[in-house]
């Protein structure tokens, strides 16, 4: 069984940096594509960045330059550094993980506010 548990939101200033973590459990972590993905104020929830289990990245292109992600195996985890925040960056970070089977598991999400 997959679950998923997000932590390190919080709020931040402008121009500020936060690193969002993903502590995954079962067996299919390292064989999993793990995402970030974010959900603003009356918007739909959109992908930030992910990783592939072969270490390869992508990101959305308003955080590319901005965020980071990583994953650490041996650990289960997932984070995602964000650097030079901006207040349209406020919203409800996801964490997911994708197995090569097809299926998707979410964590709960964790808020991320962005103050002027």
């Amino acid at each position: 069984q997959v679950q998923l548990v997000e932590s390190g939101g919080g709020l931040v200033q402008a121009g500020g940096s936060l690193r969002v973590s993903c502590a995954a459990s079962g067996s299919i972590f390292s064989i999993s594509t793990m995402g970030w993905y974010r959900r603003a104020p009356g918007k739909q929830r959109e992908l930030v960045a992910a990783v592939t289990s072969g270490g390869n990245t992508n990101y959305a292109d308003s955080v590319k330059g901005r965020f980071t992600i990583s994953r650490d195996n041996a650990e289960k985890m997932v984070y995602l550094e964000m650097n030079s925040l901006r207040l349209e960056d406020t919203a409800v970070y996801y964490c997911a993980l994708d197995t090569p089977f097809g299926s998707r598991y979410w964590g709960q999400g964790t808020q991320v506010t962005v103050s002027s």
